[in-house]
């Protein structure tokens, strides 16, 4: 049975959406076409990220910022946040796959400072 656990390809939840909003996933081992799209995009995603942080900083920062300057700022904010979480979700789900497979079975994991007085 561990077999056909080890020959099933690893499912990935992709930096986009379906129609509709659902989610898209791949199939695969993570060496595909569509993976290093996903890579790319993820990467893209990021960096984006952390420049719209810099630019609400100076925004915010900005004593004759408007509202609607600080609406437009938050709704780019909301789209990115959802851009990172998805792309961590991904990651996540991925290093979870991966550290399972390490995991030895009857191995039993200890809470953290569970022993220490």
């Amino acid at each position: 049975m561990d077999s056909e656990r080890a020959e099933a390809p690893a499912m990935r939840l992709l930096p986009w959406s379906g129609t509709g909003g659902k989610p898209c996933y791949v199939l695969g081992d993570g060496t595909g076409y569509v993976s290093r799209k996903a890579d790319e995009v993820e990467s893209i995603q990021l960096d984006m990220a952390d420049e719209l942080l810099g630019h609400a900083a100076d925004l915010l920062a900005d004593d004759e910022v408007t509202g609607p300057q600080v609406r437009f700022l938050a709704g780019r904010l909301t789209e990115s946040l959802h851009q990172v979480v998805r792309v961590a979700e991904s990651r996540g789900s991925r290093l979870d796959a991966i550290l399972s497979d390490r995991s030895e079975p009857g191995t039993e994991e200890r809470k953290p400072d569970e022993d220490l007085p």
